[in-house]
């Protein structure tokens, strides 16, 4: 297990592998999306009490779940990097940051969209969007970081730092409607009981999930193999690579 591993983090295996990889997980994500959406938009009745305008959930749950699954994942890949100096961790975990912000981008703009009609007001200061704008923020702050800093071993260290520091504000956004009064529906999905939802709006929602990891994992790759040829651009394998793709 260990021996395996240890090949994969290897640059230019990993470059091979997510590159056979990529396009099966590509075309799995678009059909299980594909499902999800019809399930939720067609098929799915209408909530009894918000009527059509509940369907929103089937983009803004998912991307919810994402944008706090994917700061995991960087911090996680951080930590990796920091204490065991593998390249490709840190690699991992800087192009995580732009994939992260978008979900969590897009779960503000469609939470705040859903708000309008259920609150009265497209935002307020409660307790799990402001967490979860937050979120956003530390997104940024890897980013801008890891920008600001000219050499990229310095610049991946202190944002992976930044990243792992940031990772307490999750249980934050994920426990927020329980520790305060919060305007925010509690969770309907993610109880210890049996979900609150029904199973024809459960099933398509959890699609929608799964497509969704599936795009972070398959976008995640391509970005991952960019940044591997970049920061191994003076490589023998890279150089030999280029060689054999550079027209006669």
């Amino acid at each position: 297990m260990w021996a395996f591993l240890h090949r994969f983090a290897s640059p230019p295996h990993f470059y091979r592998r997510a590159g056979a990889i990529a396009p099966w997980l590509g075309w799995i994500c678009l059909g299980l999306m594909a499902a999800g959406l019809y399930g939720g938009l067609v098929v799915a009745p209408p909530d009894y009490q918000q009527g059509e305008s509940y369907r929103i959930i089937f983009v803004h749950v998912p991307s919810a779940w994402m944008s706090m699954f994917v700061y995991v994942v960087m911090a996680g890949a951080s930590a990796i990097a920091l204490i065991w100096r593998i390249k490709l961790a840190e690699v991992i975990a800087i192009e995580s940051a732009p994939v992260g912000a978008s979900f969590t981008f897009l779960a503000l703009v469609t939470g705040s969209l859903w708000g309008k009609p259920m609150w009265g007001t497209y935002w307020v200061w409660d307790a799990r969007l402001t967490s979860e704008l937050i979120l956003l923020f530390l997104y940024f702050g890897v980013m801008g970081l890891y920008a600001a800093i000219e050499d990229r071993r310095t610049a991946g260290r202190a944002a992976g730092l930044f990243a792992i520091v940031g990772v307490v504000n999750i249980p934050i956004i994920h426990y927020s409607v329980e520790w305060w009064h919060t305007l925010h529906q509690g969770p309907t999905v993610t109880k210890l009981s049996a979900p609150s939802i029904h199973v024809s709006m459960l099933v398509p929602l959890l699609l929608m999930a799964v497509s969704f990891k599936l795009f972070y994992v398959t976008v995640l790759l391509h970005r991952a193999r960019c940044g591997v040829l970049e920061r191994g651009r003076n490589a023998g394998w890279v150089r030999s690579l280029l060689a054999r793709t550079e027209p006669e």
